[in-house]
């Protein structure tokens, strides 16, 4: 019992029983398992680009990345330049990647010179430094000179909160070849396109460069005394990271079919971080399967234990309080197992 413990990891075993008495609870209560099965299909390929950035950082030896919001204010330039020009349908979702990916080259690349320089501090740096880049963005939002009236306020300068993709590239995944299976929706496009860019970041950590870099982060006095350049790798590593946490929040906005701008990318990293880590990763060891089963859980069990938690304390918002139990109970964990940057679990 010990070792199945110990291979399948307390917090994905924890949250795996927990997910299903969550799922059995909400049978109980009558809710709609349709509606439920949907939500978490959906979650499944909104978030799951995002927590597939913190591959590269973690296997690179940074540790996830707490600086995940650098690369989402990448990709919200690309979806605001995207509607500023006037794209619609598929080649509004396309051009939005276009115009983030070299945005989020540079600044992944000046980000990774960053990490480099402050070698040991690397998730604290990144946690301070993506809180920063949000409210400079926010200065950013006001100040630059949007003009489309889809994002700008009637009335003042800058853009809104919050606009809608409806007639530009909402839901295109969604309901690209998209069918039900008794009630429950499947976004086949959405699903296929995480998975997708699950394959390529599979490749890249298959290739010369990826095992190198993933050889830096396991043994970085070995890597070095075999002449692998590791400040090198952590840059590349750290560029992926921010184009897929660009490309990730052009798909989730998509999906949601909302563009959300000023503080709401603040908080986004972390979610992605507990998700990976339940899926069994931890602060130095990360694999796209890790990926794929941790979204599923934590996305998961965030959406069915919402309602199962309004139906039972209508009263009081306790879906939100046990999110970020879960959320933040998680990252702890991890980061109790991590000594002197190496993991010790």
């Amino acid at each position: 019992m010990k070792t199945v413990i110990n291979k399948i990891g307390i917090p994905r075993l924890i949250i795996s029983i927990l997910f299903i008495i969550v799922l059995v609870a909400a049978k109980f209560q009558g809710l709609p398992m349709s509606m439920l099965l949907t939500d978490i299909i959906k979650r499944f390929g909104m978030y799951g680009i995002l927590v597939l950035a913190m591959v590269p950082s973690i296997q690179s030896g940074v540790g996830p990345n707490f600086a995940l919001p650098i690369g989402i204010l990448c990709g919200l330039m690309g979806a605001v330049l995207s509607v500023e020009f006037g794209f619609v349908g598929v080649v509004a979702l396309i051009a939005a990647i276009l115009f983030a990916i070299p945005i989020a080259l540079l600044i992944g690349y000046l980000y990774g010179k960053l990490l480099n320089v402050v070698k040991g501090s690397e998730m604290t740096i990144a946690t301070y430094t993506g809180f920063s880049m949000v409210q400079l963005m926010c200065i950013a939002w006001i100040a630059l000179p949007f003009s489309n009236k889809k994002m700008v306020w009637p009335i003042g300068k800058g853009l809104r909160n919050t606009f809608t993709l409806d007639t530009t590239f909402g839901h295109i995944l969604n309901n690209f070849w998209d069918f039900h299976i008794g009630g429950v929706h499947i976004p086949t496009g959405l699903i296929l396109f995480f998975l997708l860019m699950c394959f390529l970041v599979f490749l890249f950590t298959k290739s010369k460069t990826g095992i190198v870099i993933l050889a830096a982060g396991m043994n970085p006095n070995f890597a070095e005394a075999s002449g692998v350049n590791i400040n090198r790798g952590r840059i590349i590593a750290n560029m992926l990271s921010t184009v897929l946490g660009a490309i990730g929040i052009i798909i989730y906005s998509s999906s949601y079919g909302f563009v959300q701008l000023y503080g709401a990318p603040l908080m986004m990293a972390f979610p992605a971080v507990a998700a990976i880590l339940i899926g069994g990763a931890t602060a130095k060891r990360a694999k796209i399967s890790h990926v794929i089963i941790g979204v599923l859980l934590f996305q998961g069990l965030l959406a069915s234990s919402m309602p199962v938690a309004n139906e039972m304390f209508p009263e009081g918002n306790v879906s939100e309080m046990i999110r970020m139990v879960v959320q933040n109970g998680i990252i702890l964990y991890a980061l109790t197992k991590v000594k002197g940057g190496k993991y010790v679990g």
